[in-house]
């Protein structure tokens, strides 16, 4: 039962330095941590965008914001926008902030559902503060004092994936984290027990450890190729298998949210870095050519080309065990869900998070693995069904692909869950799933479904009492969205790039 001495990351990367990063934090002391990276296995440098909890991640791990954002040419993000999903021609936003204020215990989505059924013309956005300003290119941090402190908005970012990696190796290597440039030519495996015992490296170095953790990526150089763990595919329901990146020129307004636009065979992506933006055409290879998609975003670029177009391919699914034996498989290495709610960086947090809640003594005790595995699944499947339903909520009908998508059959996690909320609008959190019933309602009702009727306890307040919460909500929100300065220059004047 003793303790863990030696802990070795095979791949550097997002999610190798990120892994390196938080151990060396937490754990640093007590363990010697040693990670591998290949110089002759490149990134592809695209632009990231996250989710809020990534901010808990860099406060978790001592970054300071400012100095991250300027380091990775960073932005700041309130939601995405999608645009022609649901029809061609619609829009809608996926903010980080709440709608309006729950009362009486019941989500504010229903008074607005109500509200709407009255007449009531105002968009849901008018009544969510960070959806209001990301669509006015407005931010701050802190947007105003209330009874309990500061107020402030739920904000994520955008940076680039390979600056932050860089950042974060930075970090790491101070706080202790052996950095070995080689390539791993061979893995060996502890004949009585199934564990990997060392990695051989191309220039004839051993690398040993007691536990692995694989950061390799897509190939899963550890879990998949040294220790056989299967994979489940989704490609059934996620037919979006491939993207062609390309950067082009920064603009001078940097918009506070990330833009996807579907097309006839996918999605494009718009991510606004400091020094450039970041451009993406996702597409599913059964229904259009690499050929075909270089050329449409070409063509769409919103400004200037900055690098030639670069492809990526995947499988979207998981592998059927993160933790195997004495190897742990930390972001693509243990499965891939398309960047559409850009999810990515979540993945690899959440991971490392739960690896540090379950880490092992040498005995590797098999409930710890389960567990691990347990939680990781129950994550990353409930994340793809809240992709899925953006495919499959869709009257699109313009293309072979969207009529796949319309008609294609779903888990039925979703199909019960679509049923629930176009009845009376209800919608469930599960096991603390990523995406909250916020995200649910702004995808749903974001892509066409319109619920028959809403919580019947609704009724309890008067159509006048409705209208004249709806409208002091909306009010205040108007205001506040107003009042906070542009994010161009938030950006400008907190955390501007710096190129050194």
């Amino acid at each position: 039962m003793h303790n863990i001495k030696q802990v070795v990351i095979a791949g550097g990367g997002s999610a190798g330095w990120m892994t390196a990063a938080a151990l060396s934090k937490l754990l640093g002391e007590h363990v010697n941590i040693t990670l591998v990276e290949s110089a002759q296995i490149g990134t592809v440098s695209v632009g990231e965008a996250t989710i809020p909890q990534i901010r808990q991640f860099n406060q978790l791990i001592g970054i300071d914001e400012n100095e991250f954002l300027s380091a990775t040419s960073g932005t700041f993000k309130l939601g995405i926008e999608f645009i022609d999903w649901g029809q061609i021609g619609q829009q809608y936003m996926h903010p980080f902030g709440p709608y309006g204020v729950n009362l009486n215990g019941i989500a504010f989505h229903h008074y607005w559902l109500k509200s709407v059924k009255n007449t009531n013309p105002a968009p849901i956005l008018d009544y969510c503060l960070e959806g209001h300003a990301a669509k006015l290119n407005r931010f701050d941090r802190i947007v105003g004092q209330t009874t309990k402190g500061h107020s402030t908005l739920n904000y994520a970012f955008h940076f680039d994936a390979v600056k932050y990696a860089e950042f974060l190796s930075t970090l790491a290597i101070k706080q202790g984290v052996k950095h070995i440039q080689g390539t791993i030519l061979q893995v060996t495996i502890e004949p009585s027990n199934g564990h990997i015992k060392d990695l051989i490296l191309d220039d004839g170095q051993v690398i040993s450890g007691e536990l692995f953790i694989d950061c390799t990526g897509f190939k899963g150089r550890l879990i998949n190729q040294a220790l056989h763990v299967g994979f489940e595919s989704w490609q059934h329901w996620l037919p979006c298998d491939s993207a062609i990146a390309i950067a082009s020129e920064s603009l001078p307004e940097l918009k506070p949210y990330t833009q996807a636009t579907a097309h006839k065979a996918g999605w494009q992506w718009q991510i606004p870095l400091q020094h450039r933006i970041g451009n993406g055409r996702v597409f599913a290879s059964g229904f259009t050519s690499a050929e075909q998609q270089i050329a449409q975003l070409a063509a769409q670029l919103p400004s200037k080309a900055m690098t030639e177009p670069r492809q990526l391919n995947w499988q979207n699914g998981r592998r059927l065990k993160a933790w195997q034996k004495n190897c742990v498989a930390i972001g693509l290495s243990a499965g891939f869900l398309e960047p559409l709610e850009s999810t990515g960086l979540q993945f690899i947090q959440s991971a490392i998070l739960r690896l540090i809640s379950l880490f092992p003594s040498c005995a590797m005790a098999k409930v710890d693995a389960d567990t691990y595995n347990r939680y990781t699944e129950q994550e990353i499947t409930a994340v793809r069904d809240f992709i899925i339903c953006h495919y499959k909520v869709t009257k699109r009908s313009d293309s072979e692909f969207w009529r796949y998508c319309q008609h294609m059959d779903v888990p039925n996690t979703v199909s019960e869950r679509l049923a629930l909320f176009a009845q009376n609008g209800r919608l469930f959190r599960e096991n603390n799933e990523l995406f909250n019933e916020l995200s649910w309602f702004s995808v749903l009702h974001g892509q066409g479904i319109e619920p028959q009727g809403y919580h019947p306890l609704v009724n309890s307040l008067s159509d006048a009492a409705c209208e004249q919460y709806m409208q002091q909500i909306k009010t205040m929100i108007g205001q506040t969205a107003r009042s906070l300065p542009m994010h161009s220059e938030y950006v400008a004047r907190h955390c501007r790039y710096s190129k050194s």
